[in-house]
């Protein structure tokens, strides 16, 4: 794909929508980052029922640290590998304190060291909290990358430094969301919408053989 088609996609993106954003609900960097762990192969929509009565009770590691595993399991049961996650935001919550006097770090190399963080949540984190330019790809990127020709890889790795290059310097800050979202409402993984597409006319899909990209 060529970098001029590349740029009209992020236009009519950005046109459609100006401001975009996380579907996560959150008020501070930590209701955020305790939010994306959480996400972890569970929908936003069953992670945000969750903690809006997490939060309600316990929204700062102080307080969620004092819950310990077995306060906080009952408000997070609902979600996939619950008892897990419950332990990683638990640890978290402690190094928080410990190092980083209850404040989320704003550097990568610090996120990943908290359990629980992989690369995406510390991209997710960087980008949406601090505005920093950053691709967390998740499934619905990594086939909306391949899908669409704007950055084919095997691996999530290779999307992300792909997009990265790729994206012209002006959209990088939201292209994360614009993205996730085209991926979540459009370019689903078994139909997509093509005919509801704003970048079907621009997009390399309709040229191949119109089969989902396998395994995403």
């Amino acid at each position: 794909m060529n970098p001029e088609k590349r740029r009209q996609i992020f236009e009519l993106l950005r046109t459609a929508n100006p401001h975009p954003t996380t579907e996560l609900e959150y008020t501070s960097p930590f209701e955020l980052l305790i939010a994306v762990i959480l996400s972890a192969q569970a929908t936003d929509v069953s992670v945000n029922k969750a903690t809006r009565k997490l939060y309600a009770v316990a929204n700062t590691p102080e307080k969620i640290a004092a819950l310990g595993v077995d306060g906080l399991i009952p408000y997070v049961q609902t979600i996939g590998l619950y008892r897990n996650k419950a332990k990683n935001v638990i640890e978290t919550c402690h190094l928080l304190l410990e190092k980083h006097h209850g404040e989320v770090p704003r550097d990568r190399e610090s996120l990943q060291a908290l359990p629980g963080v992989g690369r995406k949540t510390a991209n997710v984190v960087l980008n949406t909290a601090f505005g920093q330019p950053a691709m967390a790809v998740d499934t619905h990127i990594f086939r909306v990358a391949n899908r669409t020709g704007l950055a084919p890889g095997k691996n999530v790795d290779i999307v992300e430094q792909k997009l990265m290059k790729f994206i012209p310097t002006d959209y990088l800050m939201d292209a994360h969301h614009w993205l996730i979202l085209h991926g979540r409402y459009t370019c689903i993984a078994r139909s997509p919408q093509c005919w509801n597409c704003l970048i079907a006319d621009l997009c390399e899909y309709k040229s191949k053989t119109h089969q989902p990209v396998k395994g995403v």
